[in-house]
């Protein structure tokens, strides 16, 4: 069994049909007996941060789907702890949170790019013992998160990069078919 900690990328099954996780991959940002959350890596939200904050009107920065739950707060990674105070590293040199009125006020200033930082709109969230059953019947594929694939260029491309860059089988998986029967 794998050890579900911070940092862990949850790679989808490829046949995995909810649709809230077809085809993504999830960074683990928090794991306690009680539940666990993280956020969807590859699912551009279909408008920009701008759109929801007054703090970055004019801006045109990307926002994510984190995932299903509480799609009414907005949160971020960033790879940049010397410039944002009080994120919490949950990979090597990914971050979580931390002080949003910096991060606001540093991306006004272009002192950040949108490449060090990614925004999300809701989470992705288990309850006690959900995410160690879902991954004990391979709904999940797990690897370690690195700044590379959590803040790739293309996100559309996580989900592929992510399987191939583990090799064997799991380089072949980028070419199956969402519905086997249509194979």
């Amino acid at each position: 069994m794998v050890d579900i900690a911070p940092g862990l990328l949850l790679i989808s099954d490829p046949f995995l049909k909810d649709p809230n996780f077809l085809r993504t991959v999830v960074l683990l940002c928090d794991h306690q007996p009680e539940g666990s959350f993280g956020f969807v890596l590859n699912k551009p939200y279909e408008q920009d941060l701008d759109n929801f904050m007054t703090d970055f009107e004019g801006l045109h920065i990307p926002l994510y789907y984190g995932g299903p739950v509480q799609v009414d707060t907005v949160h971020f990674l960033h790879k940049c702890p010397d410039l944002i105070p009080g994120g919490a590293e949950v990979g090597d040199g990914i971050f979580w949170g931390g002080d949003f009125e910096e991060a606001a006020a540093l991306i006004k200033a272009k002192r950040l790019r949108n490449s060090d930082i990614r925004f999300f709109i809701g989470y992705s969230g288990w309850g006690e013992g959900q995410l160690a059953e879902e991954l004990k019947s391979k709904s999940w594929i797990t690897r370690e998160g690195t700044q590379d694939l959590v803040f790739h260029k293309q996100v559309d491309q996580i989900w592929k990069d992510s399987l191939k860059d583990l090799g064997g089988e799991y380089s072949q998986m980028v070419n199956y078919p969402i519905d086997p029967q249509l194979n």
